[in-house]
């Protein structure tokens, strides 16, 4: 997988329906591609129509994401620029020059063509017709170095590689660890060296999707780019082990049941049976809340049962224990007690930041469990860690969402958008974005008063196998009047792997073959202290719906933004509901506009809300 400068993800085997891959090298300043530009939009225009994927790689170590955005809208490049900072992808080519080409076949991913954009034509004529492709003449352009090029011969298991995996990957590939092999001898990671070299390749592993050109995180999984290259080479190059004692084999290498230590109180969920097969609806069980005082919460830590079925964990303090026959709705909640899906680690507040678990009442529960072949009994628990004394902050939730989402059949980007809007200053903590099987990527921008834009966060892949919280390494100071944007793109076509049907329109929903678009937030407000707190919730009660369904961000609903269910009622009444005439409905209307919905239960009809903060 890379990006291009652009920070959108491209993946070869999502072009295998493709008739050909196209890559043409490109490096900054070189005056033969610059020249090419028109004669490649040309070769992109008309083959393009046929089913060809045109695409620029650039691996020179020159050149930066920014200069490489400056060089393709001042040369006026038509296709993509994919960022291959590591070289890995150069390497694999044999690259030595720009503006040289590579007709790729996808029906059996081996090169058809390299030479000259020259002979692209001709390629992929003599592509369609099953014939060699003829060779061509032309110009090629300046040298592409790559200093690590057989660097892989000097590199051994001891001395290179042991220590990488021991600081990166040994904490999830040890007995009792999430992974599914263990990483903590020589002969077992050679043994598995080829999947080692085609995850980190594909960016699959270490699972953190946060692209590393925007923003620093506080919880980075992210390798270091001579990591990677040290990884890649040394497999490559036969992974030889090298002199010495094997320093994983030495230490036995066991994952602790509680990775923060043994918690101050464990709150167990009710046992469930999952069966092998179908679909589960949720499950809101509760448990009594043994805490006869209150007490603030400095980590949380969900350990599932069975990994396999539990998809996530959400939950609440409830004030009053529900009655016999009653489940834990989410509507009772005030305030989270930790929560998990698919991935995700422990919740660990700052040194000044706290929540808050009242004495008494219960704690409800979301579960969401996946049926995968084999019936189970899960039995989650909950560690949680209380501070001694009062946090200075308390921490706030919310979460941007858009119940609303509506993607057609057969569509491979699909764009939606929402957003919520800050009445206050705040300082955002960390952002976990939520989607399923059809989401591709998904990213949050900043857009202060002034209107300026700033993109906080990116996943230019989303996982649905790997789900976490990313945590910016300073928080981030939100103005008052500020909007957190979400946007979201779908892949609802054959081309995605993962994907349950594409000849079906999908809606928002609960279950993984529907979708969701739901980015949870962790701030606080900067006029808000632990000992003198605010109602968080009703500071965005004025704009939550507007967010939802905003398309032109300009504050105000039009009726060709209204959809799904809430979106149509909404529309029956919207002559009445615009007070002004204007044609778009505002905070003030739209405050009555809410008070003419049936009365349902807010989960319906607003969606999760700050006390569901990880969504489905």
């Amino acid at each position: 997988m890379l990006v291009d400068a652009n920070l959108e993800a491209h993946e070869l085997y999502r072009m295998n329906d493709a008739s050909a891959v196209v890559l043409v090298t490109q490096a900054n300043g070189d005056a033969v591609i610059r020249g090419l530009a028109p004669q490649l939009k040309a070769l992109a225009d008309t083959y393009g129509a046929k089913g060809v994927e045109f695409r620029l790689l650039n691996s020179s170590l020159k050149d930066s994401r920014e200069a490489i955005l400056s060089e393709a809208s001042s040369v006026g490049y038509a296709v993509p620029v994919l960022l291959d900072p590591n070289q890995l992808i150069g390497e694999s080519l044999g690259v030595t020059r720009s503006a040289e080409a590579y007709v790729i076949n996808p029906k059996t991913w081996t090169i058809a063509y390299r030479g000259p954009v020259s002979g692209v034509a001709g390629a992929l004529e003599a592509l369609a017709a099953g014939r060699a492709a003829p060779a061509a003449t032309g110009p090629l352009g300046a040298p592409i170095a790559f200093p690590s090029r057989g660097a892989g011969a000097k590199l051994t298991y001891v001395k290179d590689v042991a220590p990488i995996l021991e600081k990166n990957c040994v904490g999830c590939h040890q007995e009792g660890g999430i992974g599914p092999m263990k990483l903590t001898s020589y002969e077992m990671v050679k043994g598995f060296s080829p999947m080692i070299r085609e995850v980190i390749r594909t960016d699959r592993m270490p699972p953190y999707n946060a692209d590393p050109h925007v923003s620093k995180f506080s919880d980075t999984k992210n390798l270091t780019p001579a990591e990677i290259k040290t990884l890649v080479h040394w497999v490559e190059a036969g992974a030889p082990r090298g002199e010495g004692a094997d320093p994983l084999a030495g230490t036995r290498h066991t994952a602790a049941e509680w990775p923060l230590g043994k918690p101050d109180l464990i709150l167990n969920i009710p046992a469930y049976k999952v069966p092998a097969s179908g679909i589960v609806d949720y499950q809101r069980p509760f448990t009594e809340n043994p805490l006869t005082q209150g007490k603030w919460i400095r980590a949380t830590t969900v350990k599932p049962g069975d990994r396999q079925a539990v998809h996530h964990v959400l939950t609440g303090w409830m004030k009053d224990v529900p009655k016999a026959g009653e489940t834990a709705s989410e509507t009772r909640w005030r305030g989270s007690v930790g929560g998990y899906a698919v991935g995700a680690e422990s919740n660990v507040f700052s040194g000044e930041v706290g929540t808050y678990l009242p004495a008494g009442g219960a704690v409800g529960y979301q579960m969401h469990y996946t049926p995968y072949g084999k019936e189970t009994v899960d039995n989650t628990q909950i560690g949680v860690y209380f501070r001694e004394d009062m946090p200075k902050y308390i921490m706030r939730g919310v979460v941007v969402i858009d119940p609303t989402i509506t993607i057609a059949p057969n569509t491979k980007r699909h764009k939606e958008m929402a957003y919520v809007e800050f009445p206050n200053d705040a300082l955002l903590y960390s952002a976990f974005p939520h989607a399923h099987y059809r989401a591709y990527s998904s990213d949050l921008w900043l857009q202060t008063p002034d209107g300026k834009k700033k993109l906080l966060l990116t996943l230019p892949r989303y996982d649905f196998n790997w789900q976490r919280s990313y945590t910016f390494a300073e928080p981030i100071k939100i103005p008052a009047g500020s909007r957190l944007i979400a946007n979201y793109v779908y892949d609802n076509s054959k081309a995605n792997p993962s994907n349950p049907d594409p000849t079906i329109k999908v809606t928002w929903g609960e279950q993984s073959h529907e979708e969701m678009l739901f980015t949870s937030l962790s701030f606080r407000w900067l006029d808000e202290t632990a000992a003198k707190q605010v109602d968080s919730d009703a500071r965005f009660a004025q704009t939550r719906l507007i967010g939802m369904m905003d398309d032109n961000i300009d504050g105000k609903l039009q009726k060709a933004e209204l959809k799904g269910q809430m979106g149509n009622m909404i529309a029956m009444a919207f002559p009445k509901i615009d007070k002004n005439g204007d044609g778009g409905l505002d905070r003030m209307e739209l405050a009555a506009a809410q008070s003419m919905l049936p009365n349902r239960r807010r989960q319906q009809s607003d969606g999760p809300n700050e006390n569901t903060p990880l969504g489905n």
